[in-house]
């Protein structure tokens, strides 16, 4: 395990990179929103299939937590996120905001389970897993309580797969190139590249 902070108090610099994440990820929410309807045609044949599309709505969470490191990182970055996007106009309205904090939940929980001392690929694989699976069981019973089974499942399922690929990864490797840029040297995230 990383035992790379020593306070778990934010500090200034942690609440405006959390905010720059959020925003930034909250007007590629609202984009994702019409990448997704005009996906629709390409998955009629199978429409639960779609849902490999979902982790790019799940990055925030885990971005959030293996940059900031502290408690309430993940579910901030992914709240914050779903809110701009939902004020941008998704076409999913305010229960949007609803679902970003479910879905941060998610990640922080796998950070919460390492004591927010783990931010290695594993952790970030498990933290993409678990907001997918957030994510999953929100819309089974939210947005696919018509469908059948079968379809629900196949959704939950691609849509953990996805989370745990583009939101665990894509967090983890988005994670290291910003360390070396060099942008995150007030991080511990930034510190560590040499050793990475």
């Amino acid at each position: 395990m990383d035992n790379t902070t020593n306070s778990r108090q934010w500090r200034t610099i942690d609440i405006v990179v959390a905010a720059v994440i959020a925003v930034a990820f909250g007007v590629i929410f609202w984009a994702w929103g019409l990448v997704w309807k005009a996906s629709d045609p390409a998955f009629a044949a199978a429409p639960a299939t779609q849902a490999i599309l979902y982790g790019v709505w799940l990055v925030p969470a885990v971005l959030g937590g293996l940059i900031i490191r502290k408690p309430g990182a993940a579910l901030f970055c992914e709240a914050v996120a779903a809110t701009v996007s939902a004020l941008l106009g998704a076409e999913w309205g305010g229960i949007t905001i609803v679902q970003g904090l479910i879905q941060g939940l998610g990640a922080e929980l796998a950070f919460a389970a390492f004591a927010y001392r783990s931010f290695r690929l594993p952790t970030a694989l498990l933290a993409g897993a678990l907001t997918g699976l957030s994510a999953a069981l929100f819309d089974f019973f939210v947005w696919n309580s018509e469908y059948g089974m079968g379809y629900r499942l196949t959704y939950g399922a691609l849509t953990v797969v996805s989370a745990a690929i583009v939101a665990g990864l894509g967090g983890w490797l988005l994670t290291r190139a910003l360390a070396n840029t060099g942008v995150l040297d007030r991080f511990p995230a930034g510190r560590e590249r040499a050793a990475v």
